[in-house]
């Protein structure tokens, strides 16, 4: 059925569809642009998120520590812990707080443990071969951070009075990294994470808060304790951050792309055009964190049902750059995320019935990634396929195999072909706890039922 929107409602599409596809559609790479190079490691792996507080009833450093095991098996190689930090109680949001206003960086949330059980958790990661990294707000902290002791530390408005990073952001005042004590200030916290607790790196939240200039002087400094630091900026449609400071980014705005594709507003290949502009806009061997669940949203299977959040899922995990996993996806789970789980205590429901054997799935996709290099090469072909306002056809390849990934981003039957060379040599492949697929379902012809999606593979016999 065809959709009618009134002209509110039509400028608000319009204008999610400028934010996923990006600002600067159709510009070019700045020919001076270039992006740090990252190990290979770090391009063929897996990142976690997991949010202490309702990781587990406990909501502790010891829960997590004990499923270190489980996150292995499933294909984990990097944690990335939300702030762990005392939270400010002054203009909180919640009954707890938002773990996003930070009482003191040097200290632990006593709600999570001792600083014992977090090196205890950092060091048992690490011998299973996991990395660790923190997220830290540098832009802003609470109203009651021991820093208010400096005020002039913080931003001001014209009154001298301190100030939000942005009104909304009630809970939180304004760090000033004009003021270059605030910049030896926090460059010294990061090295102590470092040097005292051993964690592999940081997620800078809402990046550009702090400015590039922090970044960009902070990374030589945090190489000289650990030379293999990581930096996850969280940020998008910036190249400059990945010039010098970061790893990587978020890409957002592919992330607003499956959204609205998600939602019916856009069609499918809104996420080929999503995925191309930020391309352009980047240097070559730009790394961008790809995600279709995480802490800022409802959970994805809420939004897009089950099947359609396992579809979102399998794009992640196929594409270039380095999958998040977010704490519960792998058993489906729905309990509230974002607001206001973010603020509350709101566990995580590890043995909800009636699921997809979705931890089997993700460690089957997860291994297929790591097996085969094809799939953490930038090699990315956008195929053309007879419906692309509903299916995704993707090509991964390297000089030994090709990979045919299709995706059904609808919830209704669709038969098709794919324009993809050489299609009769592609053999479908068995995706551990999906469905067998028949071996005759060959390409160039398909047919996907609702969110359905598969996998084929062409050796090339090097």
């Amino acid at each position: 059925m065809k959709r009618t929107l009134g002209k509110s409602a039509l400028f608000v599409s319009l204008f999610a569809i400028w934010l996923a596809v990006g600002p600067v559609l159709g510009a070019a790479t700045d020919s001076n642009a270039t992006t740090r190079k990252s190990p290979d490691w770090l391009k063929k792996a897996v990142v976690y998120e997991i949010f202490t507080r309702n990781f587990s009833k406990e909501g502790d450093f010891n829960a997590i520590t004990a499923k270190l095991d489980e996150l292995k098996d499933l294909g984990v190689d990097i944690l990335w812990l939300m702030p762990i930090h005392p939270i400010g109680q002054k203009v909180k949001k919640g009954s707890i707080g938002s773990p996003y206003a930070v009482r003191d960086y040097y200290a632990i949330n006593p709600d999570y443990g001792t600083t014992n059980d977090f090196k205890r958790l950092v060091a048992e990661a690490h011998q299973r071969g996991i990395k660790v990294i923190l997220d830290i707000i540098a832009g802003h902290t609470a109203w009651d951070s021991v820093l208010m002791e400096h005020p002039d530390f913080y931003k001001k408005d014209a009154n001298g009075k301190i100030i939000p990073p942005v009104p909304d952001w009630m809970d939180v005042a304004a760090l000033d990294y004009d003021n270059q004590e605030v910049r030896r200030y926090m460059i010294g916290m990061l090295k102590y994470w470092l040097k005292d607790f051993g964690v592999d790196g940081f997620r800078g939240d809402v990046a550009f808060s702090a400015a590039l200039p922090f970044w960009e002087a902070a990374r030589p400094e945090l190489e000289q304790v650990n030379p293999e630091v990581i930096l996850l900026a969280d940020a998008n449609a910036n190249p400059k951050l990945l010039s010098k400071a970061f790893n990587m980014d978020n890409s957002g705005a592919l992330n607003s792309a499956l959204n609205l594709v998600m939602r019916g507003t856009a069609p499918a290949y809104l996420l080929n055009r999503s995925w191309e502009n930020t391309s352009r806009q980047f240097p070559e061997g730009s790394l961008h964190l790809r995600f279709s669940d995480n802490h800022e949203n409802v959970r994805a299977v809420v939004r897009y049902g089950l099947e359609g959040a396992l579809a979102a899922q399998v794009l992640m995990l196929t594409l270039d750059g380095v999958p998040l996993l977010y704490n519960g996806m792998e058993v489906g789970d729905a309990t509230d995320s974002a607001d206001p789980a973010l603020f509350e205590k709101l566990p995580i429901f590890w043995t909800a019935g009636g699921r997809p054997p979705l931890r089997e799935v993700y460690g089957s996709l997860i291994k297929l990634r790591k097996e085969n290099p094809a799939f953490s090469t930038q090699n990315v072909g956008w195929l053309q396929n007879t419906v692309p306002a509903e299916v995704v056809s993707i090509l991964r390849s390297d000089d030994k195999n090709e990979f045919a990934i299709l995706i059904n981003f609808s919830s209704r039957m669709l038969a098709g072909s794919v324009e993809v060379p050489n299609a009769e040599q592609f053999t479908i492949l068995d995706i551990g706890g999906m469905p067998a697929v028949p071996k005759s379902n060959l390409l160039p012809q398909f047919q996907l039922g609702g969110y359905e999606w598969r996998i084929y593979r062409r050796s090339l016999g090097k």
